[in-house]
This record gives C-alpha cells, structure tokens and sequence, in this order.
C-alpha cells in the first residue's frame, strides 16, 4: 500500500513499495523509515558539490524516502537554501519536511534564541529559503540549551502553536540531546506532537530505549536521528569539532579501522543496528551525496550480509559499548562558559 505522498508518475514504485511508512506519532504523516537529514548540506560537514546534493536529495523522494529535516543552524541557512533549490518543481504533496527555531549563529552570544520575536523572525526567512508556503513540522532546536525548560514551554512553544492556527506548520516538535529535557517537555507541555532524539540509539549508547515506553504511552512521534553519533561511526570518522571524549573517539576509530581492514563500511552497521528498533517511527541520517543515498537505501531496503553481520559482532566485543560513551552536558558546559567568557 502506498503512503498518502505518493503521486503515480512522479515516484518509482517499486521503491515505495518496498519502504518502510509508519504513522509519526498521532500527527497522521506516514513517514519513511528513513528520513533525509540534511545537516551535511553545509560547510559544517564539507560540502563541495551542490550540484550534486540537490540531485540526491530529488532522487531520495523519488524513492519513497518522504520526511526531510533541516534547521537554519546547518550552516546558518545554507542547507534551507540548498533544500529550497531541490524542492523547486518537486510536488508538494510527495514529502515532508521540517525546520527548527531556537539555534543559530556560530558565535556563543547568538548561537541560541528562544523568544517570540527571534523564533517569528526565524521561522518566516526559514520558509523564504525552502520556497514554501508552511512545513509539516517546526520543531526547537536542542532544549537543553535553553535557560530554563518554562522558557521553552511558556514563550516558544506558544508561539509555534500559531504558526499551526495560521496553517504555516502542520506539527510542533522538540530536539534534544539530553532525553531528560525531552520528557520533561513532553511532561509540561500538551503542544508536543514529536521529539527528535540524537546519537541515543546507536552502536555505543542505547539510552533511547528507556524512554520509549514513556513517549509511547503519550503518542508522541519518535524521530531517531544521527544512528552515525554525527560521524563517530564511519570508516571516514568524525569532524573535528566533534564533542565525544578522546576515548570513545579512539575506540570507534578502531572500529573503523577494523572495518576498512575487512573491507566493510561501519557506517552501513550502524545503521542497520540502529534499525532494529522497531518502537521509533522513523530513522534519520544525514545523507550529502548519492553514494551515501545508496549505502542507506540498500541497508534500510536489504539488510547486511552475513558478513557484515559477523564484522558487527566482532567490533562490538572487541571495541564498541554502551557504556560511559555519551557526551550529554558537555557540549553544554562550554556554551554556558563561552558566554561567561564574553
């Protein structure tokens, strides 16, 4: 059965039928099992083929791949921009997509923003970039940034909450690292249509799985994203801004290595292991390139070998726990001192 965005003529398929859709939630968007991330549409992850990633992400809904997410703080609106110049002749009804509020600018002193007048400002040049009339879901970027959740539920999320009355949003969302400041928004807050949570369900942290049930009982959509923990887990690995502790650093880096030794992609047992947890609605990856497009197409659509599987056993016992591994409060730690500095 195909999902409601799929246009005959426009789609292939086959690929459709062969994707995954579960319902986000009680939002009624039956999205893919993966999802587009387009955080690597930016100089933050080295993009240098435009060109290039504008194809993949036509090719990605093309395939049955329908929920997109982006944010202005993907290289302070160049991946909006990036998306914008896909999206243009693509129907509108074939995908979903999402932005954010509440992050943006490099600097510490601009970086986060949670008020009413920045998050109107925000959301109305986020929807000049895409070339859209309204997105499926706005969500705020990483809460656990802000000065205090009551911030997030007495000031933003209200306003959010017009943007779905004027028919600009269809859903409201939260993001964060900490799964803590999830449920407690989720607790606050009866606005909350989905949490996106990242780098908690993967290879070397499996902290996600306590807080299913607790999402579950409330009917929120649940986006699993960065099952890669932003880079942790490829053969290339991480970028240098990267917050996880040198240790873990050095044992996914030998992961890798014992994955390139065996001609394997560690990014592809990530994934695949990522997705063995049925209880999320959707698995997002950051996709730059149609190479990447493929790897994640091919993994979500085929599995791993038995090979594969065999290499992924092994660099589990030898390098890999989910133990300890977790970055949670540091990247927090340096804003609050970054400000202090100033």
């Amino acid at each position: 059965m195909f999902p409601p965005t799929y246009i005959e003529g426009f789609h292939d398929p086959e690929a459709v039928k062969a994707m995954e859709y579960k319902e986000l939630g009680k939002t009624g968007m039956f999205v893919s099992k993966l999802a587009f991330g387009s955080a690597t549409l930016c100089a933050l992850y080295n993009l240098n083929n435009e060109a290039e990633a504008i194809e993949t992400v036509r090719q990605a809904i093309k395939q049955g791949v329908n929920y997109i997410d982006t944010a202005p703080w993907y290289g302070q609106g160049q991946s909006e921009a990036i998306l914008g110049k896909a999206l243009k002749g693509i129907p509108r009804k074939a995908y979903y997509i999402s932005t954010k509020v509440g992050r943006y600018e490099l600097d510490y002193d601009n970086m986060f923003n949670f008020t009413v007048e920045k998050t109107r400002q925000s959301f109305k040049k986020s929807l000049e970039l895409l070339g859209l009339d309204y997105v499926d879901l706005i969500q705020i970027h990483d809460i656990d940034f802000a000065p205090t959740t009551d911030v997030i539920v007495t000031q933003t999320l209200p306003e959010l909450s017009k943007y779905v009355a004027d028919g600009k949003a269809r859903h409201v969302g939260v993001t964060a690292y900490t799964l803590s400041a999830l449920k407690e928004c989720v607790e606050k807050s009866n606005i909350v249509a989905t949490v996106l949570s990242y780098s908690r369900n993967t290879l070397i942290d499996d902290s996600l799985l306590e807080y299913i049930p607790f999402f579950k009982k409330h009917k929120i959509g649940l986006i699993n994203a960065a099952a890669l923990c932003m880079g942790l887990l490829t053969n290339n690995g991480p970028q240098s801004w990267h917050s996880a502790s040198d240790e873990t650093k050095k044992q996914c880096a030998k992961a890798a290595q014992y994955c390139k030794d065996r001609d394997v992609e560690l990014s592809k047992l990530a994934i695949w292991h990522s997705m063995q947890c049925t209880d999320v609605d959707t698995n997002l990856v950051g996709i730059q390139n149609m190479k990447e497009l493929q790897i994640n197409l091919d993994v979500t659509l085929n599995g791993i070998t038995e090979k594969e599987k065999a290499v992924l056993k092994e660099i589990k016992e030898k390098f890999l726990s989910t133990k300890n591994h977790h970055w949670e409060g540091k990247d927090v730690r340096m804003y609050k001192e970054g400000l202090k500095k100033k």
